[in-house]
């Protein structure tokens, strides 16, 4: 697709209604087209300093302007950064990790890496598109036929992560890239959002534009349903640049 486009984005997160400690971060660079929720595990300070040293490395990374090595470097920083949360862990003596979805877009180009239970999505035509697939212990059951898709909704294995950022020496991160559309929305989001709003809901509730409006609906509606885990979401939406006419035809300005 050749057309240019534009995007808007917005994030917040919240502690939820039953932990004291908020252990999500995010990270917001719309002038560089990154953006990222971290989960993170290992209780209190542990998982808040494990999901913060993703996005920070996420914030300071360099992009390279091809789109190809734009990638390499978004998941090369998730290896280092997997790298600094297990000797961190080993030093410690303490078990600790994150997940993280990451979404970059490039022109019409878009790329979303994760590891673990957060979630990428895309709203496109009204149809909401899972685009992650749960690195977690019930999707394994799932995959495997042992339980079925509406078995694996509350089962109490939820919270079980088959895959995380920081737990082993060696990390796989998964990805997917395709073109983006003018109208898509795309939703970042730890599992406090999505363990508490079923698909549906969430396709009804992003509405047409990624705006704070949209994100407090979304937050609120967690907190309705009691939100005992941490809860983070990051909208992103993209629409084709306007093009105004200067001094006649033929001069175009964007």
């Amino acid at each position: 697709m050749s057309a240019p486009l534009r995007v808007e984005s917005v994030g917040a997160t919240h502690v939820g209604l039953k932990r004291k400690n908020n252990e999500d971060s995010y990270c917001l660079r719309p002038q560089h087209c990154l953006w990222a929720v971290a989960d993170g595990m290992g209780g209190h300070e542990n998982g808040e300093w494990a999901s913060a040293r993703i996005t920070e490395a996420l914030d300071r990374l360099v992009i390279p302007d091809a789109f190809d090595d734009a990638c390499t470097a978004i998941a090369d920083a998730v290896h280092q950064a997997n790298a600094t949360l297990f000797a961190e862990s080993q030093s410690r003596g303490v078990r600790m990790g994150s997940t993280v979805v990451v979404l970059y877009l490039n022109g019409a180009r878009f790329a979303l890496f994760w590891v673990g239970d957060s979630r990428g999505y895309v709203l496109r035509d009204g149809t909401l598109h899972q685009l992650t697939r749960d690195h977690s212990q019930v999707q394994a059951m799932v995959d495997k036929g042992l339980i079925t898709p509406e078995e694996a909704v509350g089962h109490p294995m939820s919270h079980v992560l088959a895959r995380a950022v920081g737990v082993q020496p060696g990390l796989e991160i998964d990805v997917v890239a395709d073109d983006a559309e003018p109208g898509d929305i795309f939703l970042l989001c730890s599992d406090g959002l999505t363990a508490r709003l079923s698909d549906p809901e969430l396709a009804a509730m992003l509405g047409e534009r990624a705006d704070a409006g949209t994100l407090d609906r979304l937050i609120a509606a967690t907190l309705d349903r009691g939100a005992p885990d941490n809860v983070t979401t990051v909208l992103v939406g993209v629409t084709e640049a306007t093009a105004l006419t200067l001094n006649g035809p033929g001069e175009l300005a964007r």
